[in-house]
């Protein structure tokens, strides 16, 4: 069964609680259970981490493995060059990584108007909630090798 690598950054461990007006009332356990029924011919392999490295580990990960990334780097999406390098390496390596976001970051604070991650992603999906998340599972299902 191929793996899917949906990987969250930081703060994103207390969604359903962090702002709902903003990310939604929904928590990854919501989201896990969601995107295992839109696609149950894929091992749905969420993680989350506050730790930087942790998440460059994972990427480093899916560019030996193969296996498609859903990204929400979360604050590291808007300064993380190590970041950058990481998503580099999958995509560089014929790997898919789609980036995504709950919310709209150019609707918010200047500064999450810049991605350092976008221009080496396979794909951005932004504003749509938990939507953002399915749309990139269907797009991944639809070109999966």
């Amino acid at each position: 069964m191929t793996s899917v690598l949906v990987l969250n950054g930081p703060n994103l461990g207390r969604l359903g609680t962090r702002e709902p007006d903003v990310y939604g009332a929904g928590t990854l356990d919501d989201l896990r259970a969601q995107l295992a029924a839109d696609a149950p011919e894929f091992e749905i392999d969420l993680r989350q981490t506050d730790v930087e490295g942790e998440l460059l580990g994972w990427l480093h990960e899916a560019a030996d493995s193969g296996a498609p990334v859903i990204l929400n780097a979360g604050a590291w999406t808007h300064y993380s060059y190590a970041l950058r390098d990481a998503v580099s390496l999958v995509t560089k390596a014929g790997g898919t990584v789609i980036e995504v976001h709950l919310s709209n970051p150019h609707a918010r604070e200047e500064f999450r108007h810049t991605s350092v991650i976008t221009a080496v992603s396979t794909g951005v999906i932004a504003g749509l909630g938990f939507d953002s998340y399915r749309l990139a599972l269907a797009f991944i299902r639809r070109n999966a090798r």
